[in-house]
């Protein structure tokens, strides 16, 4: 096991790993719309609050030697579902490999974010 740490990533604001791997997989934490320059909540809607935290995990998938078309399962979670369509208008142009998904209304995210999404990804043997 390998704990992943991306510097172009907001760093964990809690006891865990930015993403660990394992085998020939990598498991993202929960990634929320943190801004990695400055440590700040992105403000905006949720197509800016999704861009910001697909962005993030595709910089955490580079550091951990993987990429956003060898995500195999992501997870995510929404404040309300009455955001959903234009999460997924966001989040279509980035997983374009179409990997497995749940999307989950939850009662509440950390500090009050709009969405939060983890995925898990393969990693190649090829490097």
């Amino acid at each position: 096991m390998e704990k992943i740490s991306a510097e172009k990533a907001p760093k964990a604001i809690g006891p865990y790993s930015q993403a660990i791997k394992s085998g020939n997989y990598i498991f993202l934490s929960g990634q929320i719309p943190i801004n990695p320059e400055t440590g700040k909540i992105v403000n905006g809607g949720i197509k800016e609050q999704t861009e910001i935290v697909i962005r993030n995990i595709i910089e955490i998938l580079k550091a951990a030697g993987s990429n956003i078309e060898d995500v195999v399962k992501v997870n995510v979670y929404l404040a309300s579902m009455e955001d959903f369509e234009e999460m997924n208008s966001v989040y279509a142009k980035y997983f374009l490999n179409r990997p497995a998904r749940s999307t989950i209304e939850v009662g509440k995210l950390p500090k009050g974010v709009k969405i939060e999404i983890d995925v898990i990804a393969e990693v190649k043997k090829d490097g």
